[in-house]
C-alpha cells in the first residue's frame, strides 16, 4: 500500500492467503485504532483492498522458487517458470507455524487438529473440549476467542511461565476467563481418533507423569520458522534461517562481503536493493504493528536507494579476480 501510494510499481506475490500468520489470528486486540479488536482475516482483507485501490498488483497462489541478484535488476522465478524483474525486492514472507511432528495427529489435520485458529474453525467447537498449544500472543488470542464457543479451553505450554512470550493484557484476560485453564511445563506427546480427534496424551514435565485426556479439537500455534531456503547464498541468514539486515550485518561480521562503500540501510540485506521486513527479519519484534511499521519505513529506504544508486555504483568495490585470472 505504501509502495503504490508513493508511486512505485508494486507487485505482491503470495503463496497462500493474504495476511499470512496474522491473517489466521482469530482476534487481534492490540493493533492501534481497533479498541474492540479485529480478526486477522478482516484486517488482511482491508489491507488488500486498500493496496489494490492504490494500484498494487497481486499474484496469489503463486510461489517464488528462486532469486537471482543483479546490479540494477533482480530476477524472481516462480515455481511455474515465470520470471519477474525488479529494481528492489522486499522479503516479507513472515513465518509458518512449526508442526508437532506426531504421525497420529498429522493424519487428523482438518478433523479436529488445526494449525492456526481461523474464525470458521472456531465456530465449529461450540460446546466442545479444546486444547491450544503455544505460549505466544497468537496462542493467547486463539484461546480467548475459542472460549466464546467451547465448553472448556486448555492452553498447553512447554515453559514454566506465560510472561516470557505473551503480552500482559492477554495473560490477565486468560486468568479471568472461567473456562480457560493453563497447563505449564506440559507437552502433547500423542493423540488418537478414528474419524476425528478424540483424545490427547499429555506429558507433565514437572511431575514426570503422562495423562490421556478427552479432546475434541487441538489448535497448534507453536514456534515459527521462516521460509527462506529458496534464497541465494548471497543473502545472509542467521542460524535459524531468519534474514539478517541493517546493523545486524555488522554484528554478525558480514560487512566484509558488502559491495558498496556506504553501509546497508536499516532493512537492507547483504545484497544492495533487497530488503527484509517483518517476522522474516532476524531480531525483529514479532508483532503485527511493528511489521506494518517496517513495511512503511522500508519504502523510504527504497526511494533513497533509487535516488543514490548511480552514485554508489561508482563507489562499488571491485570484485576479486577469478582464481584462473589470478
Amino acid at each position: 500500500m505504501y509502495g503504490s501510494s508513493e508511486g512505485l510499481d508494486t507487485v505482491v506475490i503470495e503463496r497462500e492467503a493474504i495476511g499470512g500468520q496474522a491473517g489466521s489470528s482469530s482476534m487481534i486486540r492490540n493493533y492501534l485504532g481497533f479498541s474492540r479488536g479485529i480478526s486477522g482475516s478482516e484486517l488482511a482483507q482491508r489491507a488488500y483492498q486498500q493496496a489494490w485501490v492504490f494500484g498494487t498488483r497481486f499474484l496469489t497462489m503463486r510461489e517464488i522458487s528462486g532469486l537471482q541478484c543483479g546490479r540494477r535488476f533482480h530476477t524472481l522465478t516462480t515455481t511455474d517458470g515465470e520470471q519477474l524483474h525488479a529494481r528492489a525486492v522486499i522479503l516479507a514472507m513472515g513465518v509458518t507455524y512449526s508442526r508437532l511432528g506426531l504421525p497420529t495427529l498429522e493424519q487428523l489435520i482438518g478433523r479436529g487438529v488445526f494449525y492456526g485458529a481461523s474464525l470458521a474453525e472456531a465456530k465449529q467447537v461450540q460446546g466442545e473440549r479444546v486444547y491450544v498449544v503455544g505460549a505466544g500472543n497468537s496462542a493467547g488470542q486463539a484461546a480467548l476467542y475459542l472460549a466464546k464457543w467451547a465448553r472448556a479451553v486448555t492452553l498447553v505450554v512447554r515453559g514454566d511461565s506465560l510472561a516470557k512470550s505473551m503480552s500482559a493484557y492477554l495473560i490477565h484476560e486468560i486468568a479471568a476467563a472461567r473456562n480457560i485453564s493453563v497447563r505449564l511445563q506440559t507437552r502433547v506427546m500423542d493423540g488418537s481418533g478414528s474419524r476425528a480427534l478424540e483424545s490427547l496424551t499429555l506429558q507433565d514435565n514437572a511431575a514426570g507423569t503422562t495423562q490421556i485426556v478427552d479432546a475434541d479439537a487441538l489448535f497448534v500455534l507453536v514456534g515459527a520458522r521462516p521460509r527462506t531456503s529458496w534464497l541465494p547464498p548471497g543473502i545472509k541468514v542467521d542460524s535459524h534461517g531468519f534474514v539478517i539486515a541493517g546493523t545486524d550485518l555488522s554484528h554478525e561480521k558480514l560487512l566484509d562481503e558488502w559491495p558498496l562503500v556506504r553501509t546497508p540501510m536499516r532493512h537492507e540485506t547483504s545484497v544492495p536493493g533487497i530488503f527484509a521486513v517483518g517476522d522474516v527479519r532476524s531480531r525483529s519484534i514479532k508483532r503485527v504493528a511493528s511489521s506494518v511499521g517496517e513495511g512503511a519505513g522500508v519504502i523510504g529506504e527504497i526511494h533513497h536507494y533509487f535516488e543514490t544508486w548511480e552514485r554508489y555504483e561508482k563507489t562499488r568495490r571491485p570484485e576479486p579476480p577469478d582464481k584462473e585470472e589470478a
